[in-house]
């Protein structure tokens, strides 16, 4: 079970990783920027992308404010793409 567990979580930090670069991208808007606007160093915001990190959820808020998202669009994007069936439990 343990084994599932730290597997699910690199699988949910990857992905929130890649949504995190994805809507970055789209605002045009560099690493240094964003981390600087939002008070993050540039190292966590490049780990969060990376999928290294595994954010807390005041910090994730803070991500969506510097991406001008409401944090519940970021949630439903990643439950979406993680799909129903992921769980961290069995």
């Amino acid at each position: 079970m343990q084994e599932s567990y730290i597997e699910n979580k690199k699988i949910f930090q990857k992905v929130i990783g890649e949504i995190i670069k994805k809507h970055r991208k789209q605002t045009g808007k560099s690493i240094s920027l964003l981390s600087a606007e939002i008070g993050m160093t540039k190292s966590m915001w490049a780990d969060l992308e990376k999928g290294i990190k595994d954010p807390q959820l005041s910090t994730l808020w803070r991500i969506c404010e510097g991406l001008n998202l409401n944090i519940s669009e970021i949630l439903k994007e990643i439950e979406e793409t993680l799909g129903e069936n992921f769980t961290f439990t069995e």
